[in-house]
């Protein structure tokens, strides 16, 4: 996710001598370095990497794992400028408790993109920490329409927000790799089926967003009265998708919690 969001954010033109970056391997470093422009440490070169890399900067941005964050952020404290901005796309760790490492100057902004941000089509929702500034929240959404879309929420919505967005991609990918077995079942080899429904669901989602109509109005064009479509989507209802699609981001939902609990 750093990558695709540094990705992003040189793309829109940001000066990459303005960049640095920490890496756990020199090697990493060195290809940001030669093939990006940014300034690189490797934690493989030294422990204070991560407190290099911060040090000046107004915006800093922690990718790392959630059960890292706060070690990570009570390490780099004293690096981070006054009044600077900590954006962390971690699930589960809340602003408060990274507040609670930092100084009391210091803005803590949450944001949750998901995967499609490597293409430029993530969905990022942004909640701000009770220190974060107008700038703060205006300027983690620039940085996140590098790589998509955003919308800011309360906090208290974040972890419903990546049942939906977050972990939505994933649902999508599952729906394309059922389809594609019941293409193979019909007798379609694995080359045609991957063409067939991957590309109907790339052109279904084109469609929509060209359309300005919502799902059910175009699902209801496609579907004649006592065709083959209708059938189909008679035999999908009967298993209650509603329901279930419901029931499994409530799971989602609870497991977010528990991780937000340390369990």
């Amino acid at each position: 996710m750093g990558g695709a969001i540094l990705a992003g954010l040189l793309k829109s033109g940001f000066d990459p001598a303005n960049i640095s970056v920490s890496t756990k391997t020199a090697a990493s470093a060195e290809k940001h370095i030669d093939e990006l422009g940014v300034h690189a440490f490797a934690l493989e070169n030294g422990a204070d990497a991560n407190a290099m890399a911060v040090a000046g900067a107004d915006v800093v941005l922690v990718g790392v794992k959630p059960a890292y964050v706060t070690e990570v952020l009570a390490e780099v404290a004293e690096s981070i400028n006054d009044n600077a901005l900590v954006i962390s796309v971690a699930a589960g760790v809340t602003t408060a408790s990274m507040e609670a490492v930092l100084p009391e100057d210091v803005g803590v902004v949450r944001a949750m993109p998901n995967t499609p941000a490597i293409v430029g089509r993530a969905v990022t929702g942004i909640a701000a920490g009770e220190r974060a500034t107008d700038w703060a929240i205006e300027t983690t959404v620039q940085l996140f329409e590098t790589v998509g879309k955003t919308i800011v929420l309360e906090e208290s919505r974040i972890d419903a927000l990546s049942t939906i967005s977050g972990s939505g991609p994933a649902y999508v990918f599952y729906l394309i790799e059922q389809l594609t077995k019941a293409a193979k079942h019909h007798g379609f080899n694995d080359q045609d089926a991957a063409l067939l429904v991957n590309e109907t669901f790339l052109g279904a989602s084109e469609l929509l967003a060209a359309s300005g109509k919502t799902p059910e109005a175009l699902r209801k064009q496609v579907t004649s009265p006592n065709g083959t479509t209708e059938r189909a989507i008679a035999r999908m209802g009967a298993t209650d998708l509603e329901a279930m699609f419901v029931e499994a981001t409530e799971a989602a939902l609870a497991r977010a919690r528990e991780l937000a609990a340390g369990k």
